[in-house]
């Protein structure tokens, strides 16, 4: 990508996290409302704790892509939103929330220095690990009162958090802790003939896979935790891992023409896509040079910025094909902010 085009990406990446700013902050609870528009605050009746996680990550791409200190300033004014509006970030009973709010504040950490993120991501991990268990050969569990049910939000996750954690602070542990949930992850949960990653097993207590459930961030996190490994040990079978469930995604979930990744709704599944493009984006930094990779991140950019997006304003549709209606959620707004900063940072 030559440089005239990585500034209209960058451009475009500011004014989606303008509009997110704009639209979204609310200074009074010190959080992002979960739609907008949000009279009087009237939609933060739930309160949605991974959706902040990938908020803060969102603050962090814009922090690390630009240097600007509005992004690190609001950080820790973040922080105690967050940790107020839950009693801090423990007690949370879904494993998987925790694992996305420790994989956000250790880049937040990362990209500061900022000891305190330090300390509260290794508090979420202290408790996370306490999700593992022999039900069904071990995994980490998605609940705390559902110990046997196992998926692959709960794991992929998890593996990209200890290999990172292992990168970072350089604990043999973090390490093996990787290497055991990655090898129960892709044992278990990853169709061995295609490299497709199903969603879960045993949610209903038979013992059964949910092969049906085809979600793409199922796919995004285990390319992630593929692309970690890699990272940390340099065995190409890691990559190799990465790409093959890569190519999978796009062949069982992408338009076969446009190549333009579905409608997961809004909801949970507002940020679905945008998890898939994060890793996706990882897995090109690694492959180099214009691979499949890229090609599906500025297919879905163009398409985004072209039919997704408000005339007026860069809020988003679940819907990269269509405009957006009045009532825009935070999980699909962070999703095209994350595609966005995704192509802002690319270079070569």
């Amino acid at each position: 990508m030559n440089k005239m085009a990585v500034g209209v990406w960058e451009k475009r990446a500011d004014e989606a996290q303008a509009a997110l700013e704009h639209y979204f902050w609310n200074d009074a609870i010190r959080m992002y409302n979960i739609e907008t528009p949000c009279p009087g605050g009237k939609c933060n009746t739930i309160f949605h704790y991974w959706w902040m996680a990938h908020a803060v990550d969102v603050l962090v791409d814009g922090l690390v892509r630009t240097g600007d200190t509005r992004y690190s300033e609001k950080l820790p004014i973040f922080l105690e939103g967050i940790r107020e509006r839950n009693g801090g970030f423990l007690p949370n009973h879904l494993y998987d929330d925790m694992e996305w709010m420790a994989l956000a504040w250790l880049r937040a950490y990362e990209a500061t220095g900022e000891q305190k993120y330090k300390e509260a991501v290794l508090e979420l991990w202290d408790d996370i690990k306490t999700g593992w268990n022999d039900h069904m050969g071990g995994g980490i569990a998605w609940q705390k009162t559902q110990l046997d049910y196992k998926n692959t939000p709960a794991n992929a996750p998890a593996a990209i958090l200890a290999a990172r954690l292992y990168q970072a602070f350089k604990d043999e542990n973090d390490l093996e802790w990787a290497l055991k949930i990655y090898k129960w992850q892709k044992d278990h949960l990853v169709d061995p003939d295609t490299g497709f990653v199903w969603d879960g097993m045993n949610r209903n207590g038979d013992g059964a896979i949910d092969k049906e459930w085809k979600f793409t961030y199922c796919q995004g996190v285990f390319i992630g935790a593929a692309v970690e490994l890699f990272r940390v040990s340099g065995e190409q079978a890691y990559l190799d891992d990465a790409e093959r469930s890569f190519e999978a995604a796009i062949s069982e979930l992408t338009d076969p023409v446009t190549g333009i990744l579905p409608d997961e709704e809004t909801g949970d599944g507002g940020l679905f896509k945008g998890i898939l493009i994060r890793y996706a984006a990882e897995l090109a930094k690694e492959a180099g040079g214009n691979n499949r990779a890229w090609q599906l991140l500025q297919a879905n950019a163009e398409q985004l910025w072209q039919s997704g997006k408000a005339d007026d304003k860069a809020l988003f549709n679940q819907n990269w094909t269509e405009k957006p209606g009045e009532l825009v959620t935070l999980s699909v707004q962070l999703s095209g902010v994350m595609l966005l900063e995704r192509m802002a940072e690319r270079r070569g």
